[in-house]
């Protein structure tokens, strides 16, 4: 019988507003897979300077992973940081999998609002998408839509949209 790999994941979400939601996906998570948070990166990494806060996105909070996991609620398509944590995923060709929170109310392009970027490559075929609910009920479907992500070609990803320069 073969071991199941423990795959590391990067949890990217606005603290402020989907904290709750980000603790029970821990909960129901932790002993599946290695979860790492950024731990709130505008109060972690106190700079201007764009260049650094992309390499401490990279070195300290993506190493070694190989997923990142976007929640999104109803704020989360106007956090930059959220913008740059996909950003430095894409740009590793890390898999990136983007969750529905409930109750969110914007809808773009006949769907509902997630950032930019992830919607990007979530129509490029790129990026996997599944609502909380159905996540919650069927909590196997994160490791399928992870290994899902893992087999996609890098040529699907797409990274061409500005970097945020601040939250709107």
């Amino acid at each position: 019988m073969s071991q199941q790999i423990r795959r590391r994941i990067f949890v990217s979400y606005h603290h402020r507003g989907d904290q709750r939601y980000y603790e029970e996906f821990s909960r129901l998570f932790h002993d599946g897979f290695q979860l790492i948070t950024d731990n709130s990166l505008e109060r972690a990494v106190d700079s201007a300077d764009v260049d650094y806060v992309m390499r401490r996105i990279r070195e300290e909070h993506l190493h070694g992973s190989s997923c990142t996991v976007v929640l999104c609620g109803e704020n989360t398509p106007n956090r930059k940081y959220v913008d740059w944590e996909i950003l430095a995923s894409l740009n590793q060709g890390m898999a990136v999998v983007g969750v529905g929170l409930p109750g969110i109310i914007g809808f773009s392009n006949g769907g509902t609002a997630k950032p930019a970027r992830l919607q990007d490559n979530i129509d490029s075929g790129y990026a996997e998408w599944i609502m909380w609910n159905d996540l919650m009920s069927a909590p196997w479907r994160l490791l399928e839509k992870i290994e899902s992500g893992l087999r996609k070609s890098s040529s699907l990803i797409i990274n061409s949209r500005m970097r945020m320069t601040r939250n709107v």
